[in-house]
């Protein structure tokens, strides 16, 4: 059973992924719990996301996508998005520490914050065709103004892995430092921005919304559509094959 774990560091609030058997992938009540603390961090200067276990986040938990129910299915994908838009519309800026895989939704969750530094073990990639699914809440759509259109196509159709390194050529993260030295440089920033007028580092961060704001409808599109394909051939073998480490055998297209 995953859970949140919510400390105040400095003058931050840090918020910790705790799942290690899925690769800290978090479950609807993970998602809602996240989006708590980041509603009841707004006095804090900045708020930290990351991983337990040298590990970021590997998304959404794949366990629910074996035997899916469209309740089940819904509730994931609502409390998916409901946690991006948490971090999107916080008052301070959001920072992740990408300690270790950032994969899926994880890697949809370093889009969603404002800053990100990644230790150089971490690495990065979208898998949503791979095991039955489509990254319709930022690395479609978002991603390409981060990183340029046809990388982001390439991060989400290919399913390809990234270093730390080429992440940080891509404009996916901003900064990579060594594993040991993660926390201090998040700390370093925070401290920076601790220097700052909080209100008016607000107004900038609402500014910077903008295509996150522009690529809202298509959000909601696009989990529509995933909705529509709960229980599909190719969701069942994508989850099932992933949770079997065995290449997925879908069906031919038609």
């Amino acid at each position: 059973m995953g859970q949140i774990h919510v400390k105040e560091r400095n003058e931050a609030v840090w918020i910790t992924f705790d799942a290690p058997e899925r690769r800290n992938a978090f479950d609807p009540q993970m998602a809602q719990a996240a989006v708590e603390a980041l509603e009841q961090s707004t006095d804090a200067r900045a708020v930290v996301i990351t991983g337990a276990a040298g590990g970021f986040c590997a998304g959404g938990a794949l366990d629910l996508l074996g035997t899916p129910t469209l309740p089940q299915m819904r509730e994931l994908y609502r409390m998916s998005l409901h946690l991006f838009d948490a971090v999107r519309t916080h008052p301070r800026p959001v920072i992740a520490a990408v300690n270790g895989a950032a994969a899926g939704g994880g890697n949809e969750l370093v889009v969603a914050c404002d800053l990100a530094v990644a230790a150089s073990s971490a690495t990065f990639g979208q898998t949503g065709p791979r095991v039955g699914s489509a990254p319709v809440t930022g690395a479609t759509n978002v991603l390409g103004v981060q990183i340029g259109e046809k990388r982001a196509k390439e991060m989400a159709f290919l399913c390809r892995r990234y270093t730390a390194a080429q992440a940080l050529e891509l404009g996916l993260v901003n900064q990579v430092v060594p594993d040991d030295e993660l926390e201090a440089t998040v700390d370093g920033i925070v401290e920076e921005l601790s220097a700052l007028s909080p209100r008016y580092l607000e107004i900038a961060k609402v500014s910077s919304n903008i295509w996150w704001n522009q690529a809202r409808d298509n959000f909601m599109g696009g989990l529509g559509m995933l909705v529509q394909a709960v229980g599909s051939e190719d969701m069942v073998e994508g989850a099932t094959s992933f949770l079997e480490k065995r290449k997925p055998r879908f069906p031919d297209p038609q």
